[in-house]
């Protein structure tokens, strides 16, 4: 895929200790959101849309979070004539790789899913995350409603104030206008190439990360 970027791959094929800069930060849970909407009283369908580096190891995650539905990797924040991977590389198309969560709001809180978004990216990068670079790689909430916006920034101040990571963190909170799946080869990349080096250093650790930290929110994914 670009691979990731060229830097990473040759990186991950020598497994250097460089790589781990593209590895979830090793900090342990971090606080959960002081204010987040109650589980719904009957099952149904919600959606969020985040953006937290390479898509691939994103919806790896998001996909053994126990509630979830459904994932999509895709782009977000620029227009459709430019929602194609050979455009986004090219860094000039306002798209970020972003992941559309379909979650049962009787089983799971968009607050739950906001505390395992922070927990396996590095939110205080601008643009990057580890070797990737670029606005495609930025870290960003697409909100769909004004109840998103509003825990999304109340807990980003949160964990600013608990000082949950040593930087400041520079996640974009913006209006989801659109959302873009992106091609067929991206959709679940991590677990059909599970041995791909870039998988091995940079995603795998990301699963491990979520059952390790919420384990009563791991379930395990084989493919629908």
């Amino acid at each position: 895929m670009r691979l990731r970027s060229a830097a990473t791959a040759l990186l991950a094929l020598t497994l250097s200790p460089f790589t781990l800069a593209c590895q979830s930060v090793e900090h342990g849970p971090i606080p959960a959101p002081a204010i987040d909407l109650p589980l719904a009283t009957s099952p149904g369908r919600a959606t969020a849309v985040f953006a937290g580096g390479c898509f691939w190891g994103t919806q790896a995650v998001f996909e053994r979070v126990k509630g979830v539905i459904a994932t999509t990797a895709g782009y977000s924040g620029g227009s459709a004539k430019t929602a194609h991977y050979e455009d986004v590389t090219t860094e000039t198309t306002d798209h970020a790789e972003s992941v559309e969560v379909v979650y049962d709001p009787s089983r799971l809180t968009y607050g739950q899913l906001l505390r395992v978004f922070f927990t396996i990216h590095d939110p205080t990068t601008l643009n990057r995350q580890g070797n990737d670079e670029g606005t495609s790689y930025r870290s960003a909430i697409f909100y769909a409603n004004d109840d998103q916006k509003r825990i999304a920034e109340t807990y980003i101040t949160q964990l600013d104030v608990a000082h949950a990571w040593k930087h400041k963190i520079v996640t974009q909170v913006v209006p989801l206008k659109a959302f873009y799946r992106a091609e067929d080869y991206h959709q679940d990349y991590a677990l059909k190439n599970p041995n791909q080096p870039y998988v091995v250093v940079c995603d795998r650790p990301k699963i491990a990360t979520l059952k390790a930290d919420y384990p009563d929110l791991y379930v395990e994914y084989k493919g629908h």
